[in-house]
This record gives C-alpha cells, sequence and structure tokens, in this order.
C-alpha cells in the first residue's frame, strides 16, 4: 500500500486517469450537496488527501486513512484537515455529514471489513445525505495494479448495489466508467495474465505527453456522454447512494 500511495502521489495532478476521474465524479458531487450550501463532507480513505481539494469546492472537507505514508504526504502538501483512523470504526458521531465518499478504497477490504465500513459511512451520514463511491469493476480486469493495491475483489453493478443496500443506502445512481479505455485496459491486463501478475506501479505512471494528452480527451468526451447515459461497462464503477430521510 505504500507503493501504491507513493506512485499515485506522483500522479494525481498530471495522469490522465485522475483528470477522468475527478471529471466523471463531479456531477455527482454537485448532486449529492444540491441544497446545502456549507455541506459537511468526509473522505473515508483520503490517501494522500489530494481529493480534498475538489470536495471542498462543495463544502467543509475532512478526511481519514489508515495508511501513516498516506497522511505524511498530506501533511506535506500543507493538509490538515487529516487523521489517522480506519473505515471499519469512524471516529465521527452518528448523521455527522451531509456527504460521504469512499474512492477506490473498499475494494481492497475483506468481505468483514468491507461490510463494516459500510455500515460506518450509513452511521455517520445524515438523512438524506449521500455517499459517492468508486470501485474498481469487472473481475477479468484484474491485473498488476491489483497486487499493487491489494485488490480483493472487483464489482458487478449487481454486486455493488447489494452491497450499499445491504447498509441502508438507496442507490440514486450508479455507472461504470473508464469504457471509452476498456480496449487498452483489458490489452494490458491479459498480457499480465499471461505473464503472471506482479506489483507494478507502470499503469499509474505519467505517459508520454502526446498519450497522456490523448487519453486524458477520449476520457472528457466520455465524461460528458455520462451526464446522458450510463456506460454498461468499463473499468472502474461510480455510484451515488443515498441514506433515506
Amino acid at each position: 500500500m505504500d507503493h501504491l500511495l507513493e506512485a499515485t502521489a506522483l500522479a494525481e495532478e498530471r495522469h490522465f486517469w485522475f483528470h477522468g476521474f475527478r471529471r466523471f465524479v463531479t456531477p455527482l458531487l454537485q448532486r449529492a450537496v444540491r441544497g446545502r450550501p456549507a455541506a459537511a463532507i468526509l473522505d473515508c480513505g483520503c490517501g494522500t488527501g489530494h481529493n480534498l481539494l475538489l470536495l471542498r469546492r462543495y463544502g467543509r472537507a475532512v478526511g481519514i486513512d489508515l495508511t501513516a505514508s498516506g497522511l505524511a504526504h498530506a501533511h506535506r502538501r500543507g493538509e490538515r484537515a487529516v487523521a489517522q483512523a480506519s473505515a471499519v470504526a469512524l471516529p465521527f458521531e452518528a448523521a455527522s455529514f451531509d456527504l460521504v465518499t469512499s474512492f477506490d478504497v473498499i475494494y481492497s477490504l475483506p468481505d468483514d471489513a468491507e461490510a463494516a465500513a459500510l455500515a460506518e459511512m450509513f452511521r455517520v451520514t445524515r438523512p438524506g445525505g449521500h455517499l459517492v463511491i468508486n470501485v474498481a469493476a469487472m473481475a477479468l480486469l484484474r491485473g498488476n495494479h491489483s497486487v499493487l493495491s491489494g485488490e480483493v475483489r472487483r464489482y458487478s453493478r449487481s454486486s455493488l448495489t447489494d452491497r450499499l443496500r445491504g447498509a441502508g443506502f438507496e442507490i440514486r445512481s450508479m455507472s461504470y466508467t473508464n469504457a471509452a479505455i476498456l480496449p487498452v485496459v483489458a490489452a494490458v491486463r491479459l498480457l499480465q495474465r499471461i505473464s503472471g501478475h506482479k506489483e507494478s506501479s507502470q499503469e499509474i505512471s505519467i505517459p508520454p505527453p502526446a498519450v497522456n494528452l490523448a487519453l486524458a480527451g477520449v476520457l472528457r468526451v466520455e465524461a460528458a456522454a455520462l451526464r446522458i447515459v450510463n456506460m454498461p461497462f468499463g473499468s472502474s464503477l461510480l455510484a451515488l447512494a443515498q441514506r433515506p430521510v
């Protein structure tokens, strides 16, 4: 996990995948805080704290992460609204937040910890508040990055729906993402499967500028399309869920 955070810290500002992710998630964040001008926001598993910059466009955001190395990166960037804590035992009172986010965290948790984390996210969400969650999708896409991230599972629409509903949430929106680059991802992961999976940060190393720009542009188009239609496949799965009033 420390290796993943180190690689992520280097990539978050410029890598095409992160540019695409922020474009995908922004409309859901806007929906989640509609009518809540001073929303209280919690990022569960904030890693290096980079996403707090995005979340603060929509309210007062704080983050927790279990890893000291991730928090050290956040502190070096001047981030202070972060604390070391586990998503399975959040150090907050019930119904404390209008919006809870979890970006690429729960797929690395064992089944019992995953269920506990989702239950905790539900507990600290205010009635009528929202959860925005992103997870790895499509089991056939397991690859070297899965080893680096400690991936336990990849999700389908039905499996993520079952887990969110099991925690008490109602699904408001769900779509696969990164559909536009799926052929490239699938080809890379197939080659990795043939050669044998191993820990590698290659996929979040920033590609040559022209390639990075082109792929960022492809994902920009997909993000625009997602405002109209959900994608039927992709390497990630992004959902907006709500705690009933």
